[in-house]
């Protein structure tokens, strides 16, 4: 069944999964938390550290720069960052305690300080043009984005650059049905290997259910464009599986 017409996509998407996104996401995450990393590298089939690093290879980077990473969750995208440019400012925000706490803890045994900030990401706490680089990756299924867009841009310096990077809805139906079959596979056998908490088991179909209802590569690219970024570009890895978006604040 295809989804819902873009411009009707976010109100449908609200109304299916609010449920989710209100009181049983924060419990997946606790639940995930402690092998968050490791689930991904088996489900990507040892590959994860491969698509952090080509989304790494998206982002401009300056000394110096203050960054924020948009859901953070255990801070892989600020480490990485700070691997690169050791003298930015990096901002990590994420609405699951559990997950900054592993993060926390791995920036520190990296040798690398981030500030946390544990809240709604619909609404960022921080200035306007307040950064010179904003970042999300592997979250914008869970959220209303273009409430989250429409945020960062308001954050960015005129200028500044956002990079996005998430599993998106292929066009090719072929692609995309075995995609989803790969990925239900994935879900069940991962929850058995890292044995998954019962929060976790829970949203098992919704994980399916929300990709389903998100958006291509392009669909991407038009949302963000009606939004008022600038020179938005988007690469795609496995017939549009994964997608790279890169955008600029007008300044």
């Amino acid at each position: 069944m295809p989804p819902p017409p873009l411009a009707a996509r976010e109100a449908v998407r609200e109304q299916q999964f609010s449920d989710v996104w209100n009181n049983d996401l924060n419990d997946a995450f606790a639940d995930i938390a402690p092998y968050y990393d490791r689930g991904n590298d088996i489900a990507a089939l040892g590959l994860w550290g491969t698509f952090l690093n080509r989304f790494m290879r998206t982002v401009d980077l300056k000394p110096n720069q203050r960054v924020l990473d948009v859901c953070a969750g255990t801070n892989a995208i600020g480490i990485a960052l700070l691997k690169r440019e050791p003298t930015l400012e990096v901002h990590a925000m994420d609405r699951s305690a559990a997950m900054q706490e592993v993060g926390q803890k791995r920036a520190k045994a990296a040798g690398f300080h981030i500030d946390s900030t544990i809240g709604d990401v619909h609404k960022l706490p921080f200035p306007d043009n307040h950064f010179d680089v904003v970042t999300l990756q592997f979250a914008s299924r869970h959220l209303r984005v273009r409430e989250v867009f429409t945020e960062i841009l308001r954050v960015l310096k005129p200028g500044g650059h956002f990079h996005h990077s998430d599993m998106l809805r292929p066009r090719n139906p072929i692609v995309k049905w075995s995609y989803y079959t790969y990925l239900k596979f994935c879900l069940n056998f991962t929850s058995l290997v890292v044995k998954s908490g019962p929060s976790a088991v829970k949203c098992k179909q919704y994980f399916l259910d929300a990709l389903d209802l998100f958006y291509t590569a392009e669909e991407l690219t038009v949302v963000l464009q009606e939004l008022g970024y600038v020179q938005v570009t988007d690469v795609t890895v496995f017939s549009g599986m994964i997608g790279f978006h890169r955008a600029v604040k007008p300044g």
